[in-house]
């Protein structure tokens, strides 16, 4: 069991005896299907990991860094305002981001992480007017934004029913994610979200495999492959595993 979740599967283990429902260790006799918890609602979560920038201190336009390339048209160091960023936090090139050479920004999504570090981490304090923050502020987002994006899997992951057998697991990594995203700047900062991401990620990997094993006709492994300029059309890659390829738009 991954050491960021052990606390979690534990506890698990605790209400899985009580009510002799699935256990992720095998512990216990797996109920019939009819009687299997259901995944939660995810709407309400969803609502949550959606960007809300009315909300945020322009977050995304600071902390990261990015280069001069097909996707941004400048350069722009971690932790320096882009110039396009107003004094009120909004983007003065928001309605023609890709005419003006930055499609990156109008495809980046923070996954409700803004709304967070900005109203919930540091109460509504912005780093303009409180500059002392500012560094850890970002450093925060940063890491904040890898939290929601494994919440925003994890919560999609509740929703696919063959991977009903690993509801029990999935919902524990949901609710360890979502207690680290409520940690303080400090622990938020220590936080080693690399080890986290990788526990979840071995989570997933095992709920992807249900999903295309019900989806696939063959077993059909691209993952890795280089698939730039190959011409795909009329290819069934239902269930196929694509994981780490490469790819270009054609």
């Amino acid at each position: 069991m991954p050491t960021t979740l052990r606390r979690c599967a534990r506890s698990a283990r605790r209400s899985a005896r009580a009510r002799r429902s699935f256990s992720p260790t095998g512990d216990h006799p797996t109920l019939p299907e009819e009687l299997q918890p259901a995944a939660p609602s995810p709407d309400g979560r969803r609502s949550s990991l959606r960007a809300d920038c009315e909300r945020c201190f322009g977050l995304c336009c600071v902390a990261p860094a990015f280069s001069a390339s097909a996707d941004f048209a400048i350069d722009k160091d971690a932790g320096q305002a882009c110039p396009n960023l107003q004094s009120d936090f909004r983007c003065a090139i928001h309605t023609r981001l890709r005419q003006e050479g930055f499609p990156g920004c109008a495809v980046y999504d923070c996954f409700g992480a803004g709304q967070k570090v900005a109203q919930v981490t540091f109460g509504g304090q912005d780093w303009r007017r409180a500059p002392r923050l500012a560094v850890q502020m970002f450093k925060v987002f940063t890491i904040m934004r890898q939290l929601h994006e494994l919440l925003w899997y994890l919560t999609e992951a509740l929703t696919l029913q063959p991977a009903r057998p690993l509801y029990g697991e999935l919902s524990l990594a949901l609710d360890e994610t979502e207690r680290l995203t409520h940690n303080s700047p400090d622990a938020l900062v220590e936080l080693d979200v690399t080890a986290h991401r990788r526990d979840v990620n071995a989570l997933l990997l095992r709920t992807s495999e249900l999903v295309r094993a019900e989806a696939r006709r063959q077993q059909v492994d691209r993952s890795r492959a280089d698939l730039i300029g190959k011409d795909l059309r009329g290819t069934d890659l239902r269930g196929a595993n694509l994981r780490g390829n490469y790819s270009g738009g054609g």
